[in-house]
């Protein structure tokens, strides 16, 4: 089998996680579980199946002083294994690039699993082991994406439909991915759920450095174009230029619409491995432990007369009296309170904030 590499994209501001995430500390540098970060959680996860040399970050979007805090977070992997996208131009262009990346360390091609470090996965040993059973599938020529097996009927993710079965790996069932859906309404949601035939679309994906290169050169030629350009100056004085240069003329796209819809042999492991994208306040209470109450205390004190369901994020003491199902987020500068079931709009505030210019809260 090629040698295995792992590409973790740290990337995006997590505005549903205002305001204690913000530009200068995105959700990937902060600790919301426990007392390592969500980006050394990914690391951590990673690190009992491959080398830290195989480990490769593209950091997106982002200043110096993040990507440097990131590295000190993680001293095992190299230096020279931290990417900086200087310009958001979706999740698509990030993996060619890091695809390429791992070509170049390795010295020819390598499997690679394309990863984010902003998700919670509580069953890590059940992770590592899929993850090498998927490696081991791409030597069938599959690209692999980890489907996620629905706890309930989720609007907020999309979904994966599978067809026939092709075999198992390590005991990992595999089938055919016969389409890629959108967040659907809550009817669709609901139907997906019954019929055991979707998964959710948890954004992992491993496949083969040449199965990258060759669906960018089919799918999106222009794009493959210019990270051919990029790649040719990897581990040369040339290579900060031509990425500052080139990069922003890159057309932006995410994997799913611009190369995984339509992509060539596309497999799907379903797997219920604990996961979640923390894509909200309300999502860390189903992640966290909670008192006799319901409440979940992040960080700060509580003191609470006749009050459950709580999520509270606070430096000072939280004292509340007869409320239920609220969200509670005390930084230096903002205070935040809202019903756990509207913690998705937590981006609407960003929203308003970034209309009135305000920056200095984001």
């Amino acid at each position: 089998m090629l040698p295995f590499y792992a590409l973790i994209m740290a990337g995006g501001s997590g505005t549903r996680l205002w305001p204690l995430s913000r530009q200068s500390r995105p959700k990937q540098s902060l600790k919301l579980i426990g007392e390592r970060t969500m980006f050394q959680l990914a690391v951590d996860r990673l690190l009992p199946i491959l080398p830290a040399e195989r480990i490769i970050v593209v950091i997106v979007v982002t200043t110096e002083e993040l990507a440097q805090q990131l590295s000190e977070q993680s001293p095992q992997i190299p230096q020279k294994n931290f990417l900086i996208e200087p310009e958001g131009r979706g999740t698509a262009p990030v993996i060619g690039l890091g695809a390429a990346y791992a070509k170049h360390l390795n010295g020819g091609d390598t499997v690679i699993a394309c990863l984010t470090a902003d998700h919670y996965i509580k069953d890590v040993s059940r992770f590592q082991k899929v993850l090498l059973a998927s490696a081991k599938q791409t030597e069938c020529g599959y690209i692999v994406t980890l489907g996620i097996t629905p706890s309930f009927a989720s609007t907020g993710f999309g979904y994966i439909e599978r067809g026939e079965s092709v075999g198992k790996e390590d005991g990992f069932a595999v089938y055919r991915a016969l389409a890629f859906r959108e967040k659907p309404d809550e009817r669709t949601a609901q139907k997906f759920l019954e019929d055991g035939l979707h998964s959710w679309n948890s954004g992992m994906f491993v496949w083969t450095t040449k199965q990258v290169a060759d669906e960018f050169a089919r799918q999106l030629p222009e794009t493959s174009k210019k990270l051919n350009e990029v790649a040719r100056t990897f581990g040369t004085d040339d290579f900060g230029n031509v990425m500052g240069r080139v990069w922003h003329t890159v057309e932006k796209q995410t994997i799913d619409y611009g190369i995984m819809e339509n992509a060539k042999d596309v497999a799907v492991m379903p797997v219920d491995i604990g996961w979640s994208d923390v894509g909200s306040w309300a999502s860390l209470l189903d992640i966290l432990e909670p008192d006799e109450h319901g409440n979940v205390v992040i960080d700060g004190d509580h003191l609470s007369v006749d009050s459950t369901g709580l999520l509270i994020n606070s430096k000072k003491l939280v004292a509340t009296i007869g409320v239920s199902n609220l969200v509670i987020v005390d930084t230096d500068d903002a205070l935040m309170i809202c019903p756990r079931d509207k913690s998705q709009d937590v981006k609407k505030i960003v929203e308003k904030l970034q209309k009135q210019k305000t920056n200095h809260y984001l």
